[in-house]
């Protein structure tokens, strides 16, 4: 029986979501709101667990309920065709946050193989994909195969999104295993049951991109996605000053990019096992490189043999840009979302945005992210 004076399990929920919603205007201290809601969530579950079942759930899992506070989150609607809305220090698409969220926080059940790719959006994403399906398939789908995958399917049809392209907790069963999984999620949103110290043992892959080049790569995206959810005039009216000014206060879907790319490279260093961090320009630099670090990270090393036989170049050469911008279902198929395949294949090299941006807008966003990142010992400085 609960006493008088003890709060309810919705009212102890609903507590936890004003502390994240208000630490939602605390730009920069994402560690401290992580920490107020874990210290939160073992503070109370542990009180009343006993004498309150039902609560302790809703207590474990705080993300589910955010409904009853997502109308009060601060609201951007300057990014064509999505609204965000800022929530725990970050901007996320308020419809993901309104479906796909709470779900993945009420019904996603971890598996010890599963493999989750993780990145800001238009990062390397499609190349990642590509990259960690056919490494970690190859026994069932040999690189050389002529009916491989990757030949008559997009890897967004193959590798879905955690937090967008499921509905059901049964969707998420029905993935055999090892499962693929990818998420533009940042690290502190993830679920508890994938990043919690006594968590399955998943294993996580993050791929980050040098700002200006995702600015530039997602600008040019976001116009040709407008296109699918018919609203024409973007491609015009939406220019790059517009989405420096988004990109730089970290107003855009899945920022800011800086903390985006911060968190999981923080938990990279504290958990390597766990998370493994690349750059996309020395993916771009040493592909077969990355591919070796991706096999032995899930578990999957190649063979003496596989080497010999050049099972590592084939999966290069058959997950490179070139080779799946030129697949019939890359350059005339569309996602689930009705987004054409191609608007998934640009260029992908690194240095683009000089081409876009004027050197005043690049020292401004360079400006911008230094000072985000002075005294946390990341650069986005390539190491190679």
């Amino acid at each position: 029986m609960r006493h008088e004076h003890e709060p309810s399990g919705n009212d102890r929920s609903s507590l936890l979501l004003v502390v994240a919603a208000a630490a939602s205007n605390w730009t920069g201290h994402t560690a401290l709101v992580t920490s107020l809601l874990k210290f939160t969530n073992r503070t109370m579950a542990s009180r009343h667990s006993e004498n309150n079942a039902q609560g302790a759930a809703l207590l474990t899992t705080p993300h589910t309920n955010i409904s009853r506070i997502i109308h009060s989150l601060p609201l951007e609607t300057r990014w064509p065709t999505l609204s965000v809305r800022q929530y725990a220090s970050f901007w996320l698409a308020e419809v993901t946050l309104k479906t796909g969220f709470p779900l993945v926080h009420s019904c996603f059940e971890p598996r010890p193989t599963d493999v989750f790719l993780a990145s800001f959006p238009k990062s390397g994403t499609t190349w990642l994909k590509a990259l960690v399906f056919a490494t970690l398939k190859r026994s069932t789908h040999v690189p050389f195969d002529g009916d491989h995958p990757l030949r008559h399917c997009s890897p967004h049809d193959i590798v879905r999104f955690l937090e967008i392209e499921f509905n059901t907790r049964d969707e998420f069963e029905a993935v055999p295993s090892p499962r693929v999984l990818a998420t533009h999620l940042p690290y502190s949103l993830l679920p508890n049951c994938i990043t919690g110290e006594e968590s399955s043992g998943c294993r996580i892959v993050y791929v980050c991109r040098e700002p200006k080049d995702a600015l530039v790569s997602y600008w040019l995206f976001t116009k040709k996605a407008a296109l699918a959810r018919g609203v024409d005039d973007v491609r015009s009216t939406f220019t790059i000053q517009e989405a420096l000014e988004l990109f730089c206060d970290g107003r855009c879907p899945g920022g800011p990019q800086w903390q985006h790319v911060l968190q999981y490279w923080e938990e990279s260093l504290r958990r390597p096992d766990r998370v493994l961090f690349f750059r996309y320009e020395e993916m771009l630099l040493e592909p077969e490189s990355h591919v070796r670090k991706l096999a032995k990270f899930m578990g999957c090393e190649f063979s003496e043999e596989e080497e010999e036989s050049g099972v590592v170049s084939a999966i290069v050469e058959l997950c490179s840009l070139a080779k799946l911008r030129d697949m019939e279902v890359n350059r005339n198929g569309s996602t689930r979302m009705g987004i054409k395949n191609e608007s998934f294949f640009r260029m992908g090299v690194a240095g683009d945005w000089s081409n876009h941006m004027t050197p005043e807008m690049a020292q401004r966003l360079d400006k911008v992210v230094e000072d985000a990142l002075q005294g946390t010992g990341f650069t986005f400085t390539s190491t190679a």
